[in-house]
C-alpha cells in the first residue's frame, strides 16, 4: 500500500491557509514531498474568491469589514466560498493525478469525491456526485442539496484540489456576506439557499465535532484511494515558503483585490 502524508487538522488565519496550500503544491511539483492530504479550519472566518474573480462583484466588502471576515484570493478557479471558523472543515489534496489513477480533470474530481463520500458514509450520510456545469464545479449533494464543493489548480504534473465540508451553515450570515446579483434582499436568497445547501448537522440532526469529521475524512480518503496516511508536519522548505507567500502575496491588496503578485 502506498504511503501518503497526512497534515493533521489545524486552524490558521486565511492568508496562511492559502499560503500553505500553495507551498505544498510547489513542494510536490519538485518532488520534495509525497502526495499529501491536509485538513484545516479558518480563524477568523473568511471569504475565498476564485483566481480570476473580482471581490467587489462577489462579496459585500463593507459587511465583511463589519463582521471581521477576511477576503483572500485562491490560486484555484471556481466560485466564491464563505468559510465559517466554527462550521466547516476544508481539505486539500495535493498529488500527482497519475498516482491515484486520474488522467483528466473530471476523473480527479471523481476520485477525490470518492474519499469524501466514504467519509460521509462513515458519519451516516449517503451523498451523490454531481458533475457540475459551466458555472459550477463538481460537488457532492444529499437529496439534491450541496454539502461539499471544491476547486482545482494544476502546476506542472501536480494538482491541488481544495474544498469544503459543511458541519453546519448559518445562511443568514453567509448571504449577508456573499453578493447574489439576482436577489433584492438577503432574506430572498436565504429562502432559495435552504433548498440548495445542507450540512452535517442538517442531515444528522445533531452536532458532530470537527475532530470526528477530520478522522472520518482521513479514513474515507484512505479507503477510496487505497493508500496509507502517515501523519507528519510541513517540511522546513514548505514552512519557510508558506511564510514568505503569506507575507509577500496573500496579505497584500494587490493579490486579494486585483489578482497581481510578484510571486504569482
Amino acid at each position: 500500500m502506498r504511503n501518503w502524508r497526512l497534515l493533521r487538522l489545524e486552524r490558521k488565519n486565511p492568508f496562511m491557509n492559502m499560503a500553505i496550500d500553495e507551498a505544498v503544491l510547489t513542494a510536490r511539483t519538485i518532488e520534495r514531498i509525497p502526495n499529501t492530504l491536509r485538513l484545516y479550519q479558518w480563524k477568523p472566518s473568511a471569504v475565498s474568491i476564485g483566481r480570476n474573480q473580482k471581490p467587489e462583484n462577489e462579496v459585500h466588502i463593507d459587511s465583511c469589514r463589519k463582521l471581521g471576515v477576511r477576503i483572500v484570493r485562491r490560486i484555484s478557479g471556481g466560485g466564491t466560498v464563505y468559510h465559517d471558523e466554527a462550521n466547516e472543515i476544508t481539505y486539500s489534496l495535493i498529488a500527482k493525478p497519475s498516482d491515484f489513477g486520474a488522467n483528466d480533470i473530471t476523473t480527479t474530481y471523481v476520485k477525490t469525491y470518492e474519499g469524501i463520500r466514504d467519509a460521509l458514509r462513515i458519519l451516516g450520510i449517503t451523498a451523490d456526485f454531481n458533475e457540475g456545469d459551466q458555472k459550477n464545479c463538481p460537488n457532492l449533494t444529499v437529496k439534491g442539496r450541496k454539502i461539499s464543493g471544491s476547486s482545482q489548480t494544476h502546476k506542472r504534473e501536480a494538482v491541488l484540489q481544495h474544498g469544503t465540508l459543511l458541519l453546519d451553515v448559518d445562511m443568514e450570515k453567509m448571504f449577508t456576506i456573499l453578493r447574489v446579483p439576482w436577489a433584492k434582499t438577503s432574506d430572498e436568497v436565504v429562502e432559495v439557499a435552504k433548498n440548495r445547501l445542507t450540512s452535517l448537522r442538517g442531515e444528522l440532526k445533531h452536532t458532530v465535532s470537527a475532530e470526528t469529521v477530520a478522522n472520518a475524512l482521513a479514513a474515507g480518503f484512505k479507503n477510496a484511494l487505497g493508500v496509507q496516511l502517515i501523519e507528519d508536519d510541513l517540511t522546513t522548505f514548505e514552512a519557510e515558503l508558506a511564510k514568505k507567500l503569506c507575507q509577500e502575496k496573500y496579505t497584500s491588496d494587490d493579490w486579494n483585490l486585483h489578482g497581481t503578485s510578484s510571486m504569482s
